[in-house]
């Protein structure tokens, strides 16, 4: 067998279990459980056959989303996706034998994305309270990592950090290439942009996955300075997106009204869920975005099973260490919050 380099030999492959998930209540990947506007589809079954067969135009969506959240189209990208932004920002910043920082636990893709390039990856775990820390972290910037990367809010834990203190970092650490991966931003309001794209060595990343309800056809953005976000995009393909997803990411940036409607469902079904949990007696832990980690009292892999066996998926984080025994819930409409505390209540009984 003909091997890859070294990187990707010792790489443990990225899997998310995302199979067999139709036909289910998916309350387990942070997914709008909604559907996009009405719009989206009628875009997409409006498209000419001359479309299928024409590489798809990027320039009207850069500059519609340019406008959407307050920049010049020059400080964008548009990507397949945040995870095709958070590759290309190793592949085009990442040395072998740089230090990457970041949080334990967050988004699983970070990690092998370093790793593949080649680098050394240096995690600091969340405070036992699930707080950011503060402290560990400026330490570990001390010592003059290459890239860093905060979620925000964090994945899983949904903490929460203001975005004036991750600029005040960054200004403070400018050596460093912080990326601030922003894809539940518009669930929080708390974004580093559009003050970081007069910043050299910061990129915000985005996403219509999440409050636009288009995870299925991956739009995505990295957002900074016209420099960086020059870089970034030079190691990306020249038609990574398809027309359908450009044609479905116009619909949804036009219907602002189907998005607020979203927003405004979830928040209102986050706040019964919590007060449901609460007289239940369980233990969450709720900053931002559209999830949280809720701790069933009992094997959380029972709990999960139980709740797919009623048609109902959460995310089990057993054995993830200040968050085992949890499985993390992402919010749904009131209804389906209501359907979903029916269901935990059999299961807990049993």
């Amino acid at each position: 067998m003909i091997e890859a380099r070294p990187s990707v030999e010792a790489l443990v492959r990225y899997v998310a279990p995302l199979e067999g998930r139709r036909g289910l209540l998916r309350l387990d990947f942070n997914e709008n459980t909604l559907g996009p506007s009405p719009r989206v589809l009628e875009a997409i079954r409006a498209l000419p056959a001359e479309a299928y067969s024409t590489y798809p135009e990027y320039a009207g969506l850069e500059a519609a989303y340019a406008q959407a959240i307050g920049v010049e189209r020059s400080q964008l990208a548009v990507f397949n996706g945040a995870d095709a932004a958070i590759r290309a920002v190793f592949d085009a910043f990442g040395k072998p034998g740089g230090v990457f920082l970041t949080t334990r636990p967050t988004f699983g893709y970070y990690q092998p994305c370093a790793l593949i390039a080649g680098m050394v990856v240096r995690s600091v775990p969340y405070a036992a309270d699930l707080s950011f820390p503060w402290a560990a972290f400026r330490a570990e910037l001390s010592l003059g990592p290459d890239i860093c990367f905060v979620c925000n809010p964090n994945n899983p834990t949904s903490t929460l950090v203001d975005a004036a203190q991750l600029l005040a970092l960054a200004r403070e650490y400018p050596r460093t290439l912080f990326v601030v991966d922003e894809i539940y931003e518009p669930f929080t309001g708390q974004s580093v942009l559009p003050a970081a794209t007069a910043l050299p060595n910061t990129l915000a990343l985005r996403s219509l996955s999440k409050a636009t309800g288009l995870a299925a056809l991956r739009i995505g953005f990295a957002c900074g300075s016209a420099a960086l976000v020059d870089r970034v995009f030079r190691v990306t393909g020249p038609y990574d997106i398809n027309a359908f997803a450009v044609v479905a990411a116009h619909a949804a940036l036009e219907d602002t009204a189907h998005t607020d409607a979203y927003l405004a469902e979830v928040a209102a079904a986050k706040a019964w869920t919590l007060t449901e949990l609460e007289r239940l007696g369980l233990r969450y832990f709720h900053q931002g975005g559209n999830y949280l980690l809720v701790w069933p009292g009992k094997d959380v892999t029972e709990v999960e099973a139980g709740l797919r066996a009623q048609g109902i998926l959460v995310r089990s984080m057993a054995g993830k260490p200040l968050i085992d025994g949890s499985f993390r819930l992402s919010v749904g409409s009131l209804a389906q919050m209501r359907r979903f505390c029916h269901a935990l209540r059999s299961v807990l009984a049993r």
